[in-house]
């Protein structure tokens, strides 16, 4: 069993990290609380999830590459946090259903995105050149492809953190509690 660290428990180096995380977030999720075992782990992850967001990617955009991973990596605890978050970004219900059930968007733009992003997964960073252009005929640039590796990696450390840890879900998002046995679509 992993530990779900607070402010007086986590080892030294993750105590002033949780505390930016409360100050930024207004609380700490349990996902921070867990990686404090590894202060590493959590300063990085703390500092590349702000420079996601400095990112030339929209707030809409950036859930899109979140929660694609998310589903991919059948994360049921980042699933209901980025649900929370694509719905603060402004982005509409029925894209963000269908981003849980990992089914096709009806904006053509996102939905490339999503199939960018999502190929880079299933395919361990293998873009075809056809996936490639397609990204890039969308509207999207090599920048914004670069940037879609850095969203996916700031996943892969939440995403598998939350896979050994059995992450215990907030009370703040068990109303979108998602399982991947909810996956409708794997288009």
């Amino acid at each position: 069993m992993f530990t779900v660290h607070n402010e007086n428990t986590a080892p030294e180096p993750s105590k002033p990290i949780l505390a930016q995380v409360r100050n930024s977030f207004g609380m700490i999720p349990n996902l921070e609380r867990v990686m404090a075992t590894a202060p590493a782990l959590l300063a990085g992850y703390v500092h590349l999830w702000n420079l996601f967001d400095t990112t030339s990617l929209t707030a809409i955009e950036r859930q899109v590459v979140y929660q694609t991973a998310n589903v991919e990596n059948e994360c049921e605890y980042c699933v209901p946090w980025h649900t929370k978050l694509a719905q603060a970004a402004g982005m509409p219900e029925a894209e963000i259903a269908a981003l849980r059930d990992g089914s096709g968007l009806s904006d053509a733009k996102l939905e490339a995105l999503r199939c960018f992003a999502r190929t880079l997964i299933t395919e361990r960073g293998k873009a075809s050149p056809e996936a490639m252009a397609a990204f890039l005929a969308a509207g999207y640039t090599h920048q914004h492809a670069l940037e879609v590796i850095l969203g996916i990696g700031i996943k892969v450390m939440s995403n598998y953190t939350n896979s050994i840890a059995g992450t215990p879900l907030d009370p703040q998002v068990e109303r979108l509690r998602w399982q991947k046995s909810n996956r409708v679509n794997r288009s």
